[in-house]
């Protein structure tokens, strides 16, 4: 099966008003993650960062705190309602060191070398070529600037007693991410990736939770499931009747409340570019910018 892959096929999970209210929610679930990762930076008042793939909110207030008024922070998304979100919610919160732009993680076409702080969490999962994305990184940060990444791996994402629904569906899903070139367990490579783009003193922290009966998250495989519907039919990995039969199976497994529930597992990769070190590629402009903008 061959796909030719829209700009709105790029993030795996699309961005429907359910993905957005989904997102909304992980960022006071991932809270207390994001600002022990952020506090392992050592971000610096006045500090310039960046994070790709922000979606509505992202960790742009975690940021801002930490940079300051005398820093900045830019957040970038692809997804035209989820900047306008961002820009909204960023307006409401007086965040007036925080710019929201909209484009293209792979290509952001913003100048290089020119942040202090590059973050994204949970975009590589989610969005074909990763490699590029992560080269685009390391390419806006200056050399001694740090670089962080929360990333998910599918592996240990599973139910206990098993579940054939479970199981089914996520051959299903597992179909459609790769017609899409998405790879469900890129977390174990960024270390790698950041470490051939020339990054140093990587460290690793793993993370994975079990979703207890009412957790909010207990119900992500099957809120990921949501999500394509329209598009697995459409596409031919699954009919709708089956589709329907598969969820009602799952969510009676799920919501028994003996029912084990584990989390993907999460690595946070952090480290530094080293000084001295140049990206290649010609340095571009910020919008609006003008003049001679080499180096």
């Amino acid at each position: 099966m061959t796909f030719i892959m829209s700009e709105s096929d790029l993030y795996l999970l699309g961005g429907s008003a359910r993905e957005a209210e989904r997102l909304r929610k992980q960022i006071q679930e991932l809270a207390g993650e994001a600002r022990w990762l952020l506090d392992q930076l050592q971000i610096r008042p006045g500090a310039r960062a960046i994070e790709l793939g922000c979606g509505p909110q992202g960790v742009l207030e975690l940021l801002s705190e930490r940079v300051g008024p005398s820093g900045t922070v830019v957040g970038l998304d692809k997804n035209e309602g989820f900047v306008a979100s961002a820009r909204k919610h960023m307006a409401e919160q007086r965040r007036t060191n925080v710019e929201v732009v909209q484009g293209d993680a792979r290509a952001t076409n913003l100048p290089k070398e020119s942040f202090d702080v590059v973050f994204c969490r949970l975009l590589l999962v989610n969005v074909p070529e990763p490699e590029q994305v992560v080269q685009e990184m390391v390419s806006l940060l200056r050399p001694g600037g740090v670089i962080a990444s929360h990333e998910a791996d599918y592996l240990p994402h599973m139910c206990d007693p098993p579940s054939p629904a479970w199981d089914r569906l996520f051959e299903i899903f597992q179909a459609y991410t790769r017609a899409k070139g998405v790879d469900l367990f890129v977390g174990r490579r960024v270390h790698r990736m950041l470490r051939d783009a020339g990054i140093v003193e990587i460290q690793v922290n793993p993370v994975i939770h079990v979703y207890p009966h009412g957790h909010n998250r207990r119900s992500i495989f099957l809120d990921f499931v949501q999500n394509i519907r329209d598009e697995l039919v459409r596409d031919g990995f699954a009919k709708d009747e089956e589709l329907n039969a598969l969820t009602q199976d799952l969510k009676r497994h799920c919501d028994d409340p003996d029912t084990l529930v584990v989390s993907h597992l999460f690595f946070q990769v952090w480290g530094r570019k080293p000084e001295g070190q140049i990206s290649s590629g010609p340095r571009s402009q910020w919008p609006g910018e003008s003049g001679d903008s080499s180096k």
